[in-house]
């Protein structure tokens, strides 16, 4: 029994001491410990590196700003060049508009003067003597505010409006003073009599009424 024991120990003993049981090593986990973080630091190190660019790469990207900078000044002056081309169109039509609105306002004016004759008539006729007594002068009378009525409807018709300001205020654009008075009952500023009426086209002073204005006393 007690050959036994002894023979037992003697062979736990050798399975220890065997040198084919693999056993770890603190020694030789550090060391491996060591070289997978330096390995890993090296793959960061390498990634972090940027590659080497080539010279025709590095020609090809200057070639590509510069053909971006010539395509950015070329859309910049064709849209200067479209601008340009809108607001001429706009101006020509606006001249071509104006010319058609306008373009009668020498004629106009001299229609004018016509007009101003026939006001002028009717109000010299004495009002009292256009009776059916007097035939030839109230036919004469009708004739005149007939045409007087019909060439202010020409006139309205073509954008030919009259001006009559009478008690209207003092409009520089519109009217222009021959005398400066005081008038009892009227404000200052105000239109007191009206020599000859103006007119407008389509707006624009065609011409100014003439006017005397009240001042203050």
């Amino acid at each position: 029994m007690a050959s036994w024991c002894v023979r037992a120990v003697r062979q736990s003993y050798a399975l220890v001491a065997s040198p084919s049981l693999p056993r770890a090593c603190p020694r030789l986990l550090c060391t491996a410990a060591q070289q997978k973080a330096n390995g890993k630091g090296s793959e960061e190190e390498n990634g972090a590196q940027k590659p080497e660019v080539s010279p025709a790469e590095k020609a090809l990207s200057e070639e590509k700003a510069k053909l971006e900078e010539q395509l950015k000044e070329v859309t910049d002056k064709y849209k200067r060049a479209l601008a340009d081309t809108e607001n001429l169109r706009q101006r020509s039509q606006k001249m071509v508009d104006d010319a058609k609105l306008y373009g009668i306002q020498g004629f106009c004016k001299d229609l004018l003067e016509v007009a101003d004759i026939l006001e002028k008539a009717t109000e010299s006729v004495p009002k009292e003597e256009v009776t059916s007594e007097n035939p030839h002068l109230k036919n004469l009378y009708d004739g005149l505010v007939m045409t007087e009525v019909q060439i202010q409807k020409v006139f309205t018709k073509h954008g030919l409006v009259k001006l009559n300001p009478a008690d209207q205020k003092f409009d520089p654009y519109e009217h222009e003073a021959l005398f400066h008075a005081p008038v009892e009952g009227k404000e200052p500023g105000t239109v007191a009599v009206v020599t000859k009426v103006g007119y407008k086209l389509h707006g624009r002073t065609l011409r100014p009424a003439l006017v005397g204005v009240v001042k203050a006393p």
